[in-house]
């Protein structure tokens, strides 16, 4: 099965990353994903479940470690042709 994975953590700063937002930047180029993309106001990365899931729990335990308040994400099943 194949997982795609929208977020982003807040609270927002337009002037200078969060740490939040570092950490969660770090921990999704670092997982095992077919693909990523992070942007200032939301993040999305895909790939085999097992390594999405495992990305999103460390995303979350990390960003609230590191100071996030807030959480939002969207997690879809994706076919071949959903790319």
């Amino acid at each position: 099965m194949r997982l795609r994975v929208e977020f982003t953590t807040e609270p927002f700063d337009l002037d200078e990353a969060p740490a939040h937002a570092v950490v969660a930047r770090e921990v999704i180029e670092v997982a095992e994903l077919d693909s990523v993309d992070v942007g200032p106001f939301g993040n999305t990365a895909e790939g085999g479940a097992d390594a999405v899931l495992g990305a999103v729990d460390a995303l979350l335990r990390r960003t609230l470690e590191a100071g996030a308040t807030r959480i939002s994400l969207q997690l879809n099943v994706i076919g071949e042709g959903d790319r």
